[in-house]
Formats: structure tokens, C-alpha cells, sequence
């Protein structure tokens, strides 16, 4: 899940138009899937709303993958209008309908987690092109609509982050699965402080597989939908020839790696509390006094559910961990923090949160593990 609209001046993701002819395209308000010969295309269409995921995009686009994934030899996602590829998942309706006597929490993490497992289970190349004009976001549903597929491609206006705790909620769609495999305490960095990943960064940090100048999308999509051959090293050909051709990147290094070793030396605490503690003992840098400031205005609570998730999931398979996940936020969405950070970010915009509790201290941690990660009943489980 995600922060929906918050960027609604930064996010972009220009919709590219296909170059091929004789296409069959099943379409509705806020999904066009489209057939172009042996490949299938889909284009993520509520560009008023960032592209934010919602049920009937969720609905619309699992039976269509399920049906590609034995007829097509390749699937392309791409987003519509000039503002998103996908800014995460509609979060403002979730809430609003908490209290409803159907309320769309029930259903939407299942079948959204489900629609993140057969994406990562795919077994036909998937493309997801995350080119966002600058300095645009691809987050949370957005995140679980790329990074479990095979190729992603990034552009110079990419820009990534997973800003979940920020919201009282935590990184799901899988998060708990890639982000402890970036290396080291990358991912369990990136998932408590929401740091932003821009461009060729997305690449050096492991979440983007390729790069490809912005202006050169539209030939990069044209070249992938023209293969004449069904062989997965043919699309890889075409991807690494862009990747090796981008020039945005030449010579750059990653951005993080003049911290890399304190990211890696005060992240590997074994509780928030000793993270916080190692940063603390940075000697005041402005790196260090950086971090503590993002932590401290982060939800307690889902900074040690975040802190738990990490840590369980680098030991689990991705369905261990989307079910991992949907234990977690079966609970975590109906709580005080969530409801409370959507309002203070998104619909009063005041960006004053009153978390409940309020402090680390006051969130006992054992208490945490019993409930948010504690089996569901067996006709809730999710199941793969």
C-alpha cells in the first residue's frame, strides 16, 4: 500500500502510444489491456488519480495475466496520462469505508497480494516500464506492480520509495520479500525511513533491472512489441542493448555510498530502539540527525511492525511472505495510526499526526508479534 496523491504535483509517467497496428484491446475507465500479437499490454488508465490501484483495476487485470500467461509470450505495464505510473494503492477508500458493513479492506489486500504472487510467479516475461518525469514516484501498489516481475525498467525521472510507516501503516506488497534482499541493511533502511530512490539509484539499489533514457520509451516499447521470436534472451538482448546505451548513469556513482557503512553499522540493531540508539552515536552527523528526524515522526508501532516484517521475511519465500503480509494489515488497517496518518497526510493535509501510542517505549514489542503476525482464522488465511 501507499501514500496516494500526496506527490500530486511531481508524479508523471507519459503515456506512450503503440507504433503497431492490429491490435485487440479489451478496455474499461481505469484499465486498457490490449493484445498485440503474441504480447499483451496493459496500461494502467486513471491518470486524474495518479493511476492509483483500486479493486476493479485489481479484478480486471489478474484473470487477464492468468489468461496471458499461457497464450502470450510477453506482458508490457506501462501507466496512463502525465502524471504516474501507479502511485500505490487507493488508500483514501479503504479508509472511508472502515466502519461500512462490507468494507473494501476485506477483499482488497487479498486479491491485491494475490495479484503481486502470480506477478512473481509469472512464467513469461514481465516489463514493467516505471519511466516518471522528475521527480515522479512509484510507490507501494505501484512497487507490487513492477519490482516481483522480471524486467523493470527505470528511466532518469524514476524516483522510488516504500514511505509506508509515515502513514501508520507498513511496506507490504511484498516488501517484506525484496527489500531484505537488496544487500546488507539497505532494504531495512529504506523500509523504516521511506528514503527516495531517484533514477539510476533505482538500478545500482537492485529494484530496477534496467535503465533506459526517458525520451527513448517509446523505441524501447516499439522494439519489444516488433520481436519476432518468443525467446527470453531476445527480450534481455533488447533490454541490455537500452540499459548499455542510457546516458543519464555513465560514471555515476550510487548516491548512498558515502553511507553505505553507516547504513549498514546503525541499521543492523536488533530493535528500532537500538537502531535509533546507533544513530544517536553518529556523532551528530547531518546524516544521522537526518534519520532520527524521519523516525521520529514515523508511526511507533509501524516502525516496529516494519522492523519485524523485514527481518521475518528475508528468511521466507514471496507467497510465506504475502501472507505474512496480509496477517499484518488484516489488523494494522483498521487501527488508530492508519485512519489517523491518512487523514494528517491526505484529506486534512496538516501533516500533524497524533500517533496512539505515541512513543516506542509504549509499544511493547512482544505484544506486537502476538497480535499483527499471530495466524488469522483458517477461512481468512491467504493462501497460495
Amino acid at each position: 500500500m501507499v501514500l496516494t496523491r500526496i506527490m500530486s504535483s511531481r508524479l508523471r509517467t507519459v503515456f506512450r502510444p503503440l507504433f503497431l497496428t492490429n491490435q485487440n484491446m479489451s478496455s474499461s475507465s481505469e484499465t486498457l489491456l490490449e493484445e498485440v500479437g503474441d504480447k499483451g499490454l496493459i496500461t494502467l488508465n486513471r491518470p486524474k488519480a495518479l493511476n492509483a490501484l483500486n479493486i476493479n483495476m485489481i479484478r480486471q487485470i489478474y484473470p487477464k495475466l492468468q489468461e496471458w500467461e499461457t497464450t502470450k509470450t510477453m506482458v508490457i505495464i506501462k501507466g496512463a496520462g502525465d502524471k504516474a505510473f501507479c502511485a500505490g494503492g487507493d488508500v483514501l477508500s479503504i479508509v472511508q469505508t472502515v466502519n461500512d458493513e462490507n468494507p473494501v479492506g476485506e477483499y482488497f489486500f487479498r486479491e491485491e497480494y494475490k495479484l503481486n504472487c502470480l506477478i512473481g510467479t509469472f512464467h513469461i516475461p514481465y516489463i514493467a516500464l516505471i519511466d516518471d518525469v522528475c521527480p515522479g514516484i512509484t510507490m507501494g501498489g505501484g512497487v507490487g506492480l513492477s519490482v516481483h516481475g522480471q524486467y523493470r525498467v527505470a528511466t532518469e525521472r524514476t524516483l522510488f520509495a516504500m514511505p509506508e510507516t509515515s502513514i501508520g501503516l507498513f511496506p507490504d506488497v511484498g516488501g517484506s520479500h525484496f527489500l531484505p534482499r537488496l544487500g546488507g541493511r539497505l532494504g531495512m533502511f529504506l523500509a523504516l525511513t521511506g528514503q527516495r530512490l531517484k533514477g539510476h539509484d533505482v538500478l545500482k539499489a537492485g529494484v530496477a533491472t534496467h535503465i533506459c533514457d526517458s525520451e527513448r520509451i517509446p523505441e524501447l516499447e516499439k522494439s519489444l512489441l516488433n520481436l519476432t521470436s518468443n525467446y527470453p534472451e531476445d527480450i534481455a538482448a533488447v533490454l541490455n542493448k537500452f540499459s548499455e546505451e542510457a546516458t543519464f548513469s555513465k560514471d555515476e556513482p550510487f548516491s548512498l555510498q558515502p553511507v553505505l557503512s553507516k547504513i549498514q553499522s546503525c541499521f543492523s540493531g536488533t530493535s528500532v530502539e537500538e537502531i535509533i540508539s546507533n544513530l544517536e552515536k553518529q556523532d551528530g552527523s547531518e546524516w544521522a540527525q537526518k534519520q532520527l528526524s524521519i523516525l521520529k515522526k514515523s508511526s511507533p508501532t509501524s516502525l516496529k511492525v516494519t522492523f519485524e516484517q523485514i527481518e521475518r521475511g528475508a528468511q521466507l519465500t514471496l507467497q510465506e511472505c504475502l501472507s505474512m503480509e496480509h496477517r499484518i494489515v488484516s489488523r494494522i488497517y483498521k487501527g488508530h495510526d492508519f485512519k489517523e496518518g491518512v487523514r494528517a497526510v491526505l484529506i486534512d493535509k496538516d501533516h500533524k499526526t497524533s500517533w496512539s501510542p505515541a512513543t516506542l517505549e509504549e509499544v511493547p514489542t512482544e505484544d506486537i508479534i502476538q497480535y499483527y503476525f499471530s495466524p488469522l482464522d483458517p477461512e481468512k488465511e491467504l493462501m497460495f
